[in-house]
C-alpha cells in the first residue's frame, strides 16, 4: 500500500503556516537532501492556497536560468506530479498547470474515504504538502504514514501541526540529520499506542 507522507519544514515550537514570517535559508545540502525524498512520490495533496502558491512559482522555475540545478530538478518533479487540490466547496477556479485536478470533499468522512482509497492504487508515495488545515486534518484521521520535518531553530507564533488533536499521539524516531544552516531533520513514524496510561510519579518513566 502506497505511503501518505508529510515532508515540511517547522519550527522548534511547531509551526507549519506562513513559512515567511519565520523561514531561513536552506542549504543547499538541505535541499538535495529535501530532492531525494521527492523523488520517492508521484502525488501530491494540497489544500487551494496552498497550491496556488505553489503554481505562482514552479512553473517559471523550470527556467535553465533561474536557481540552481537542484532547485530545477524540483520544479520538473513538481511538474510532472499529479497535483491534487482539496477543497469543501469547489467553487473556486484553480491556476492552470500541468497535471492537476480538484478533489471536493464536503466533509472529513468523504476525504478520508477518498484517501484511502488513493492509498490502496498502485503508485510511488504521496506527499501531503499542506496548507495547514489540509494537514492537520489528514494528521487527525490518522492517514500519515511518515514525518519528515526539516526544524528550524527559531519559534514563531502561529498554527502548529498537532494542535488539532484531542489526544495524546506518539511517534517512532526513524533517524536524523542535520544540515549545516543549524537545521535538523526529523524523521518519524506514527506509533500505535493502545490505552497508553499516565504515569503517577516521575520514577516509574526511569527504567
Amino acid at each position: 500500500m502506497r505511503k501518505i507522507v508529510l515532508q515540511m519544514m517547522t519550527t522548534l515550537n511547531g509551526r507549519l503556516d506562513d513559512p515567511l514570517a519565520w523561514l531561513g535559508s536552506v542549504g543547499d545540502d538541505q535541499y538535495r537532501a529535501i530532492d531525494r525524498l521527492y523523488a520517492t512520490y508521484d502525488t501530491v495533496l494540497v489544500g487551494r492556497v496552498t497550491y496556488e502558491e505553489m503554481a505562482s512559482y514552479w512553473p517559471g522555475a523550470l527556467s535553465e536560468d533561474v536557481g540552481t540545478e537542484t532547485n530545477r530538478k524540483m520544479a520538473r518533479r513538481m511538474h510532472d506530479y499529479r497535483k491534487l487540490v482539496f477543497s469543501r466547496s469547489g467553487r473556486q477556479t484553480l491556476t492552470e498547470w500541468n497535471n492537476v485536478e480538484q478533489v471536493v470533499a464536503h466533509d472529513d468522512e468523504l476525504l478520508a474515504a477518498y484517501l484511502l482509497d488513493l492509498k490502496a492504487r498502485a503508485g510511488g508515495d504521496i506527499h501531503l504538502s499542506g496548507g495547514a488545515s489540509l494537514a492537520q486534518t489528514v494528521i487527525g484521521l490518522g492517514l500519515v504514514d511518515i514525518f519528515h520535518f526539516f526544524v528550524y531553530p527559531v519559534t514563531s507564533p502561529g498554527a502548529a501541526w498537532f494542535d488539532e488533536l484531542p489526544d495524546r499521539y506518539d511517534l517512532r524516531l526513524m533517524g536524523t540529520d542535520t544540515y549545516e544552516n543549524g537545521v535538523v531533520g526529523l524523521h518519524y513514524e506514527p506509533l500505535k499506542r493502545e490505552n497508553a496510561e499516565r504515569a503517577s510519579s516521575f520514577s516509574e518513566l526511569l527504567v
